[in-house]
């Protein structure tokens, strides 16, 4: 699925055409980066003229994953202005965040690559 595709797909799951693609774009290259973390915990990027450079497939998501990108991207967008939030009571309305960043059971699907050491 191309980045595109993904915005359209991702209006739709927020219900919001007037929302700005760019910001879009940035919160689904952070749930990428949350994805790939855990998929390769082990990757580290090479050093190319003084740079960091990650091999592409370090830093391309499988297909199976996509769908997992975007439901996180949507769990960022929707707390967004809460991000650290530890309790806000209001009209019998309790919201407790005790993390501003992804939570561990949406990253539970992602099995870690890793291989034996010959």
């Amino acid at each position: 699925m191309t980045q595109d595709e993904k915005i359209v797909r991702l209006k739709a799951l927020l219900g919001d055409e007037s929302e700005d693609e760019a910001v879009m774009s940035v919160y689904l290259d952070m749930a990428a980066a949350k994805i790939l973390e855990r998929l390769y915990p082990f990757a580290e990027p090479q050093i190319i003229g003084g740079q960091e450079v990650w091999p592409e497939k370090y830093s391309v998501i499988p297909k199976k994953y996509e769908m997992l990108q975007l439901k996180i991207c949507v769990y960022l967008l929707n707390k967004r202005g809460a991000e650290g939030q530890i309790q806000h009571i209001e009209n019998g309305i309790h919201r407790n965040y005790g993390d501003s960043d992804v939570p561990d059971s949406m990253l539970n699907d992602v099995i870690p690559f890793a291989c034996a050491i010959r």
